[in-house]
């Protein structure tokens, strides 16, 4: 698998628009910055890694976020302000973020990681929400161990990433996900990327710095470079396109929301948009729409909301209409 391929196979992960020409951004000056979200951040071991785990406390019940390939817990700062009364936990799976990057990657591991984290968090049961790749970890953990898990929630992870239609569709994308040298040049240079290219829709910047900072590593010489070398990203993909969902021992409900497109179609020059456009009719509508009868046909109890956005962004552009859905889903009786 080419350096290429691997790097722009964890930034599938975030979806994005792709193709949006360079617009004025003055990002937040990178010296001296604190996280200002308030959490505590620590360090769990596991069998065979190490997890970061951001925890923002509470004393309602348990919620834990599962974030997306290639990505960290990080990009839920944003989103966990609108989540009040229950005890929120994020973490970072191995093989991303500051956790380790050991593998192995498969679906039984990474269920294997989030049991023993709930044991030394003294989390006996939790719900659990998942984006993207996050969707394999909650579907497994409620076949497994059903006992421990309340209800699910799937944030644009209503998705078998192992389906061959959806691996052959991003053999099709049309958007190049590398980053030229000169996005790497520095972290303000690769964040300015990060909000013209995947997230410019978000009005406020300032709760992906976090996310952002997570993402890469400054070097000596300034420059930054991805967290997760070539051979780790390659091996998730790899896993995350051979686990198949097994939605057959899961009882829990479920809640699944999906962003109404996958790349953005309203920004880029005209010829970007139609690419995106004719990507989304030939590989992810019916797509989306397969994988939705699929968990109505085989989820004991799911409902389903569409929300406008990208599956990069909808968690912000959409925070209300999202927040609001997963507090009512999770408090019903």
């Amino acid at each position: 698998m080419s350096r290429k391929w691997t790097f722009a196979v964890a930034m599938v992960a975030l979806g994005g628009c792709g193709g949006e020409k360079p617009a004025p951004i003055t990002p937040p000056p990178s010296a001296a910055w604190i996280d200002p979200s308030p959490h505590a951040s620590r360090f769990v071991a596991v069998p065979g890694a190490r997890l970061h785990v951001l925890d923002w406390g509470g004393t309602g019940p348990a919620l834990i976020l599962i974030h997306g390939l290639g990505d960290n817990p990080h990009v839920f700062d944003g989103v966990v302000p609108a989540l009040p009364g229950f005890r929120l936990v994020a973490y970072a799976r191995r093989g991303h973020g500051r956790s380790s990057k050991e593998g192995p990657f498969d679906t039984a591991t990474l269920v294997a990681d989030l049991t023993a984290l709930m044991d030394s968090l003294g989390i006996a049961k939790a719900h659990l929400a998942g984006w993207s790749m996050g969707g394999n970890e909650v579907t497994g953990m409620a076949g497994t161990h059903p006992d421990r898990v309340g209800k699910l929630v799937y944030l644009d992870a209503g998705y078998d990433w192992a389906d061959p239609a959806v691996v052959a569709a991003f053999a099709e994308s049309p958007v190049d996900f590398t980053p030229k040298p000169e996005v790497l040049a520095s972290m303000d240079a690769f964040r300015a990327w990060q909000l013209r290219s995947w997230f410019p829709a978000v009005a406020d910047s300032g709760v992906l710095e976090a996310y952002f900072r997570d993402w890469v590593e400054p070097q000596p010489d300034g420059t930054v470079r991805p967290s997760a070398p070539d051979s780790v990203s390659g091996a998730l993909f790899e896993a995350l396109t051979t686990n198949h969902r097994d939605y057959s021992k899961v009882r829990a409900s479920a809640l699944a929301i999906y962003a109404e497109a996958f790349f953005d179609l309203t920004r880029g020059d005209s010829a970007q948009r139609a690419r995106n456009a004719g990507w989304e009719a030939k590989h992810l509508r019916a797509f989306r729409a397969a994988s939705i009868e699929r968990l109505k046909r085989e989820l004991p109890s799911v409902e389903v909301m569409t929300v406008p956005g990208t599956h990069a962004d909808f968690m912000f552009t959409s925070q209300a209409p999202v927040t609001a859905a997963i507090r009512r889903f999770l408090t019903a009786p």
